[in-house]
């Protein structure tokens, strides 16, 4: 390579610091290394990177250009350093999340939030799975963390929500048209049910009541609150995953005589509690601190 980083480190201090003096003192360098390394770079590249005007040495507009690919590859080796301190002192270069898609986005983005700004460069996977999907994530080894609605054989985990699952449909749905308060098991059985696939591959299960005698089976969560809020069917969808199309009318909790609402609890487990890196206990701490801050309403 024609030029160094230190040498675009020294452009750079010159530009936003206005100076050759000011962009030493900053370095902690002497001005004649600062004024030999922008001089060395010139000459290096071929190019006029700076011009003087008055008392100020200035951008040439290939100098814009160069800068502004500089900053970025400045600002990348400084991310690569604090990745290499952080591994020295114990971090992770990656942590692996498996969360149940029952689990409200919200507390998950504050959680990934709040993560980024302590992660020291740590990437995070984040897989989001149905029912028995993030448990078998968890027992092969692939997740750090999981958030899973049942705890695996052999595994310790921490409640750290519960999620209230209602049954609804479309307010023109013939399950609200049947004159009733109490809809009955037989008179819910002769409806289309919608149900979100099992992401699982070893043991699925099949959540929620089954004696419907029509079952559409969706592969994700979106699909499923669209497919009931268009009229299809009826099915079981967390409260807070629906609560905007509760609020505009577009789905109605349904009459029935049992089980029209029901409460999952989440847990948080880790795969290896104790061999478990700072980058994971840190997420997992925040996933928990996210939660609880929602349960508390604060």
């Amino acid at each position: 390579m024609k030029a160094s980083l230190e040498q675009w480190r020294a452009l750079q201090a010159v530009v936003d610091h206005g100076g050759f003096a000011r962009a030493a003192q900053v370095l902690h360098k002497s001005q004649s290394s600062v004024s030999y390394s922008v001089a060395s770079l010139q000459e290096r590249l071929g190019l006029g990177l700076l011009r003087v005007e008055g008392r100020k040495a200035v951008l040439t507009t290939a100098g814009e250009a160069m800068l502004h690919r500089a900053r970025q590859l400045l600002d990348d080796a400084g991310q690569m350093e604090a990745l290499a301190e952080s591994l020295t002192h114990g971090w992770e270069a990656e942590v692996r999340l498996a969360v149940d898609t029952i689990f409200p986005t919200s507390l998950l983005t504050r959680a990934l939030h709040d993560f980024a700004a302590q992660s020291r460069g740590a990437r995070v996977q984040l897989r989001e799975e149905v029912l028995s999907g993030a448990e078998e994530l968890l027992v092969d080894g692939w997740a750090d963390v999981a958030i899973v609605g049942r705890l695996p054989t052999g595994f310790l985990g921490e409640q750290i929500i519960m999620v209230e699952m209602m049954a609804v449909a479309h307010p023109e749905h013939p399950l609200h048209h049947l004159g009733g308060t109490n809809i009955s098991a037989r008179e819910l059985a002769r409806e289309l049910q919608v149900v979100i696939r099992d992401s699982g591959m070893r043991r699925q299960r099949d959540e929620g009541w089954l004696g419907a005698e029509q079952r559409w089976t969706v592969s994700s969560m979106d699909t499923a609150v669209s497919v009931i809020a268009s009229g299809l069917g009826f099915g079981w969808l967390p409260r807070h995953r629906i609560e905007e199309e509760l609020t505009g009318g577009v789905l109605r909790p349904l009459p029935l005589s049992k089980g029209r609402s029901r409460r999952v609890p989440l847990y948080l487990v880790f795969s290896r509690r104790k061999e478990a890196g700072p980058g994971a206990q840190a997420l997992a701490d925040m996933l928990t601190s996210a939660a609880r801050t929602d349960a508390s309403g604060d």
